[in-house]
């Protein structure tokens, strides 16, 4: 009964008349499938595949700028942008194109100028939809860098075809798939609105709690916050996991929208105009991103802002124009594609991808004919990591202030299941000199931590720097990958950066977003330490809400209140001493 009905929903919802590859489905929930999610559960699921159990093997979920054998998209629409993605990638690495009808999609491949003859392999596979990012799975290694596996969560669209496309991709590439689809490990979640930095850090929007909780309309067990969190580290060791109000104006409430790890500390961020769209909400969920997590390294995030464009009518998400992002782009070895629209905008969004990955091939490729649907090149592309990598973790050097050390210490993370027979840094101060090599020795075999340290440089210097490391099986890899053009970089300046305090000893910032509806940034500067209350009060006075009770530290310091659940109106914000009190006014609409 379960296999029939599965195969009715299938008649019904994604007939030609429903849906054609003209009429491409939505990154977010087409008209038809909002009317059967109004009527009835989903589908039952097709036949259960994967291992449904957790893994009992140590797994870690890979970063997307670790090494690629493959990167895969689905030929169903939209199909001008999947050829030039396809060109770009094939330099790279093989693509696998999930097609169905072989010989048609070459023929039109053909007709877009794409040779298909090399690099380029076909599976022939039914699908509901081009969104491969959000329902392909994730790939995964046991046992850190041992072995190739597939972790694939139940997808959260009523497209059933999409949902068992993880099993071929399996089969195809020839690797276990783990599936959280069996209660009390049945799992809802979508690949766009995920990223980890390789290291067991993992980002999320809350879409992940809301559709697991009591109100999902999934038919699976209601989870709470700990036990999705469970479920995650389960089965991708992701611990912990930044979980982010969801954006007002992004309708599918996947984070690969508005932001993208480019390595273990540096965050692109997009970034509105003041004030307009999901600016504020992106700010405040950055800010409490800064202020509660740390990199794997327990350093500070670096950030790095990109501008998130009107559309041709000059209209931004919060007055129905289309989401346009450059943060939506997928790294491919040594290459990065990255969605664009229109040149007088993508000058400065390509460029900040090019200073952000020095050495990186930077590709654009035009999206505006399908950002309507909500998405980009990262959500129509899936990567696959290669069966054996060589993964060089490291924490880039910091800018030098203060007093000049007499060397900056170098030290990386390098594994590979064969071992390690060298590695190696090379350095520079001159972009136009050659590189000078460093031996680095194995330092904590026990964490696979290698060191070396750089020279003192004088005051002023910058240094270019990159990690080679050759395995004891043979293979060689550099971080960043493609050295010597890619480099990490940092600048000796001998001066010391201060806190820009105002005259008042305690005083609030800007809250923001505000008006508020979820998740809100509080920010306070302090020339002392002193002890403080924030609260939050309604109209009349009344204390509605304790945001800090304690000592406030020198300098900045962000604290967060959640507006959801408060009725609409007009509050006040309190900041208490023992010698002042100030008050700022906030709006709360939902």
């Amino acid at each position: 009964m379960k296999k029939i009905y599965y195969i009715l929903f299938c008649l019904l919802a994604f007939s030609p008349r429903a849906h054609s590859q003209d009429d491409p489905l939505p990154r977010g929930l087409s008209v038809v499938e909002q009317l059967l999610l109004s009527q009835r559960k989903p589908a039952a699921p097709p036949p259960g595949f994967g291992i449904v159990d957790p893994p009992s093997s140590p797994i870690r979920a890979m970063a997307e700028w670790e090494e690629l054998q493959a990167l895969v998209v689905t030929w169903r629409s939209q199909k001008a942008i999947l050829a030039q993605i396809i060109n770009a990638a094939k330099q790279e690495c093989k693509v696998v194109v999930a097609c169905t009808d072989i010989p048609t999609c070459q023929n039109e491949l053909s007709n877009y100028g794409v040779d298909w003859s090399q690099n380029v392999d076909f599976l022939q596979a039914p699908s509901n939809s081009i969104w491969v990012r959000d329902y392909g799975g994730s790939p995964c290694y046991l046992n850190d860098v041992d072995s190739l596996v597939w972790v694939d969560w139940i997808y959260n669209r009523p497209r059933p075809l999409d949902d068992v496309m993880p099993e071929l991709f399996g089969q195809y590439f020839d690797m276990p798939v783990y599936t959280t689809t069996t209660a009390p490990n049945d799992l809802v979640h979508t690949g766009g609105n995920f990223m980890t930095d390789g290291l067991g850090l993992g980002f999320s929007s809350n879409l992940v709690l809301e559709e697991n909780d009591s109100t999902n309309n999934w038919g699976i067990s209601n989870h709470s916050v700990a036990e999705v969190e469970e479920i995650m580290d389960a089965y991708m060791n992701v611990s912990p996991y930044a979980k982010m109000t969801i954006l007002p104006y992004d309708g599918i409430h996947h984070i690969d929208m508005h932001i993208k790890l480019l390595d273990e500390v540096t965050l692109l961020v997009g970034q509105y105009p003041p004030g307009v769209a999901d600016g504020p909400q992106i700010e405040a969920n950055l800010q409490y991103v800064l202020n509660n997590f740390t990199t794997s390294y327990g350093t500070p995030f670096k950030v790095i802002r990109v501008p998130m464009p009107p559309d041709d009518t000059n209209t931004y998400p919060d007055q129905g124009g289309s989401y346009r992002t450059y943060a939506n782009a997928v790294f491919v070895n040594k290459t990065i594609i990255v969605p664009t629209y229109e040149e007088h905008y993508d000058t400065t969004g390509l460029r900040i991808w090019r200073e952000a990955m020095p050495g990186y091939k930077i590709v654009g490729v035009n999206c505006d004919a399908m950002i309507y649907l909500g998405g980009a090149v990262h959500c129509i592309t899936k990567e696959v990591g290669v069966g054996d990598p060589l993964v060089i973790n490291h924490r880039r050097l910091d800018d030098i202030s203060d007093a000049n050390p007499t060397a900056y210490e170098v030290q990386a993370s390098i594994r590979h299941k064969s071992g390690i027979a060298e590695a190696s840094l090379f350095y520079k101060t001159d972009l136009s000199a050659p590189y000078q090599e460093l031996a680095l020795t194995l330092s904590d075999p026990g964490e696979n931590i290698w060191k070396t340290a750089i020279p003192q440089q004088p005051t002023g210097t910058m240094i270019y720097y990159y990690i080679h490391a050759t395995a004891n099986s043979g293979k060689q890899i550099a971080r960043p990958m493609p050295a010597p053009e890619g480099y990490f970089r940092f600048r000796i300046n001998g001066f010391s950066s201060t806190v820009d305090l105002s005259a008042s000893a305690v005083k609030f910032g800007e809250m923001f977003p505000n008006p508020a509806s979820a998740l809100t940034c509080v920010p306070v500067y302090s020339q002392v330490n002193t002890e403080a209350n924030i609260f939050l009060s309604d109209c009349l006075g009344r204390k509605i809400q304790t945001v800090f009770s304690g000592t406030l530290a020198t300098g900045e310091s962000k604290h967060f209140f959640n507006a959801e659940g408060l009725p609409d109106g007009v509050y006040f914000m309190f900041l208490q001493t023992r010698n002042a009190q100030e008050l700022q006014k906030i709006v709360i609409h939902h």
